[in-house]
């Protein structure tokens, strides 16, 4: 089967006060920091500073430039421990085991978005490490490296990470994140030192207890079997972590993608919550026929969270299952795939949840945090969440309940597919309100015509493969759908504007 994408980047502006009205002001960044990666929990990404304007931004001049930590790394020797160039340790440790990585260790990638506290900056490297940076002088105060490179190869996106999770109480703040090979690592904000009393010796196995993720085991591509490439999201005491597992697997036997939390200060495990149910007792469960939540995998939470602190809810957006393109063998709906889903903060419960698609074959994830805000919508206070998508879609709800806030209706589309066992869902949930802010479908006549010339050409790079509107199947010869299955919206995802009403995708 060959499938493939058309991309176009957008930048969308929905202006939310022309269908809802603001209301307070939400959470955002204070006093100039930035102590979670999205701002705050609510997933705002809002700074109400205003010193920076569009008059004076061509004024700004670099102050300061970091080199990546990932340049060099510490080897261990018979004379004790070096720093080396980092390729000259790749080049041991690939000689030492041929096979060690499907792709080799790179620093080309640093998508982190730093945290600031107390006028210090705290990144995650694409080798998974962190660092503490003088915010004034870009000096680095301290690097911790937990060394996952000598494990094998994060999957499915190796050698890139997002972020890092900020926890204080008491005088004591600690810096968390989660690793290419399946840990939770947390360290003292201020030395970078292992916390000695958060799990054993500063980091907890993410695989334990989660079914077909064996430490120490690659899967059939050779990657790792559990990676988590997304900061940890910390509320109170509590830090709750997803994770990153391979999209492509060749097997329908994968790990299930479980959102878990965490004592902050011990590491003790709190909870799970079934991405894919684990019983036939579960909600959810009857939306897997032939019992196929058994072996399935993946639905995770892969990309980041949003939580209420005052409601006491985490929201969840999750992926598709194993596996992307394909889904014969997990017949149904799949539920909490490709879902928002809100849990409580104390015990991992679902409260509720609302399925954007429905047995999903186009990877499309929920692929970022949603967005928590309070809006008025005919004289109505409502406390919403906005889910961008990447079909291009703002799935907008009341918080609290679940409910839509405008109309989002099961319409039909197409299911004919000449994939063998590939039974599709007769509708899919289109948004009444906001309209879509990414183009959807392909067709003839969205190809380029500058000349006809050029037409031409387009027209015969595309014939014989399937075009059509959103949610067209996937073909054994080929379909190109749009958005691809890079959105939409992905990982950077949304801002609010909470004095505007505005969300910027």
């Amino acid at each position: 089967m060959t499938s493939r994408c058309l991309t176009v980047p957008v930048l969308a502006v929905l202006n939310l006060a022309c269908l809802a009205a603001p209301v307070a002001a939400q959470p955002g960044a204070r006093n100039g920091e930035w102590r979670a990666y999205a701002a705050d929990t609510y997933s705002s990404k809002y700074s109400p500073l205003d010193q920076i304007t569009a008059d004076n931004f061509d004024e700004l001049e670099v102050v300061w430039r970091w080199r990546t930590a990932d340049t060099h790394l510490v080897v261990e020797g018979e004379q004790g421990a070096a720093v080396v160039p980092a390729e000259t340790l790749f080049d041991l440790l690939e000689a030492a085991e041929p096979d060690r990585w499907v792709t080799r260790p790179g620093a080309g990638r640093l998508v982190a978005t730093p945290l600031m506290v107390d006028g210090v900056l705290y990144l995650s490297t694409p080798l998974y490490q962190a660092a503490a940076i003088d915010a004034r002088t870009g000096a680095t105060l301290w690097v911790h490296d937990p060394r996952i490179y000598e494990a094998g190869t994060p999957a499915p996106a190796p050698w890139a990470h997002r972020g890092v999770g900020y926890w204080e109480s008491g005088g004591e703040s600690r810096i968390v994140w989660g690793t290419g090979d399946g840990f939770l690592v947390s360290v003292d904000a201020k030395t970078g030192l292992p916390a000695a009393d958060f799990g054993d010796g500063g980091r907890v196995d993410l695989t334990e207890n989660l079914p077909r993720a064996t430490r120490g085991l690659r899967d059939n591509l050779n990657l790792l079997p559990l990676s988590s490439q997304s900061a940890p999201l910390v509320v109170g005491d509590t830090i709750i972590v997803g994770s990153s597992i391979n999209d492509f697997s060749i097997t329908k036997e994968m790990p299930p993608g479980f959102a878990r939390a965490y004592d902050a200060r011990t590491g003790r495990h709190r909870w799970d919550f079934h991405n894919i149910p684990q019983s036939a007792d579960e909600f959810g469960s009857e939306t897997w026929l032939n019992e196929s939540w058994r072996y399935s995998g993946n639905a995770n939470s892969w990309s980041n969270m949003s939580v209420d602190p005052e409601l006491g809810y985490v929201y969840l957006p999750t992926s598709t299952p194993t596996s992307d393109y394909y889904g014969g063998h997990r017949p149904g709906d799949n539920l909490f795939a490709e879902s928002l889903v809100a849990v409580d903060m104390q015990t991992g419960q679902r409260v509720w949840h609302f399925q954007m698609v429905h047995h999903g074959v186009w990877d499309y994830d929920n692929p970022t945090a949603p967005n928590l805000l309070d809006i008025t919508v005919d004289g109505r206070d409502i406390k919403a969440v906005a889910q961008v998508t990447k079909q291009g879609f703002v799935y907008a709800f009341d918080r609290v309940t679940g409910e839509p806030i405008w109309p989002i209706e099961e319409r039909e589309v197409n299911t004919e597919t000449d994939l063998e066992g590939e039974v599709l869902s007769p509708t899919q949930p289109f948004p009444t309100r906001p309209a879509p802010f990414d183009t959807q479908g392909a067709t003839l006549d969205d190809l380029v015509d500058f000349t006809p010339e050029i037409r031409q050409m387009a027209v015969e790079a595309v014939e014989g493969f399937r075009l059509g509107p959103l949610f067209t199947p996937l073909s054994l010869q080929g379909t190109i759908f749009r958005p691809s299955a890079g959105g939409g919206a992905n990982w950077s995802g949304a801002a609010v504007d909470p004095e505007t009403g505005i969300l910027y995708v």
